[in-house]
């Protein structure tokens, strides 16, 4: 689809138009968002389509339409998806060789397991290899509650950032400001930057770490703008 419209605008409920018709997401609701920073941003995708449409380069309209379509259906059953990846956080399973890299996964992994366990008084296991090592029953029964109690937009950010990484415990660091985005990049790279950097990386692996990287700094953005 090429660009047909001309003007875009946000109306008092935030939702936005284009030539006075409104947006709306694939599942035909008007396009509305929940804060006004993130309208505009959402807006100003719009505004810099030239030629054809590319969803690529829209990232918050992709989301913010997961958010009402997909999640606001039901997000509790959305949270409870994403507090799956508590059972087998990333930061819990380390190596166990060699020296280097176990150190650098206890630098940087280590701060943020101690975060959670003090922001939520919980206990976490650790494991070395990759055999299954299972959390205890409160652990996971407050780290789900955690997850559950944030609306639908902040869950569709904070999807792509629990799904590529693999931890939720990184991502509500991320989401309380406990971590910033690029030490819970780093993080949950850790170990693909670790390989690359012994065996080089390939471009079709380059092409998919830029790919997912597009879709964290997404959803980072998203959580950036619905505090605003």
């Amino acid at each position: 689809m090429k660009r047909f419209w001309i003007n875009v605008a946000l109306d008092e409920g935030r939702a936005v138009s284009l030539d006075g018709k409104p947006v709306r997401t694939p599942g035909r609701v008007p396009l509305a968002l929940p804060t006004e920073a993130l309208a505009e941003a959402v807006a100003g995708e719009w505004r810099a389509v030239e030629g054809e449409i590319d969803p690529r380069a829209m990232p918050l309209t992709g989301l913010a339409n997961a958010a009402i379509d997909r999640v606001g259906a039901d997000p509790a059953l959305f949270a409870r998806g994403l507090a799956v990846y508590a059972e087998s956080d990333l930061l819990c399973y380390r190596a166990d060789a060699p020296d280097d890299l176990v150190a650098r996964q206890q630098a940087a992994w280590d701060p943020l397991l101690d975060w959670a366990r003090a922001r939520y008084d919980v206990h976490l296991e650790t494991a070395t290899g990759i055999l299954h090592r299972a959390q205890p029953a409160a652990t996971l029964t407050r780290l789900s509650e955690a997850i559950a109690t944030r609306d639908a937009f902040a869950l569709a950010a904070l999807s792509p950032i629990v799904t590529i990484g693999g931890s939720l415990i990184a991502a509500l660091a991320l989401a309380e400001n406990a971590a910033t985005p690029e030490q819970v990049w780093d993080a949950i790279t850790l170990d693909e930057d670790y390989q690359a950097e012994r065996w080089g990386r390939d471009p079709l692996a380059a092409a998919g770490i830029e790919a997912r990287r597009r879709d964290f700094d997404a959803g980072v953005r998203m959580l950036e703008l619905l505090e605003r």
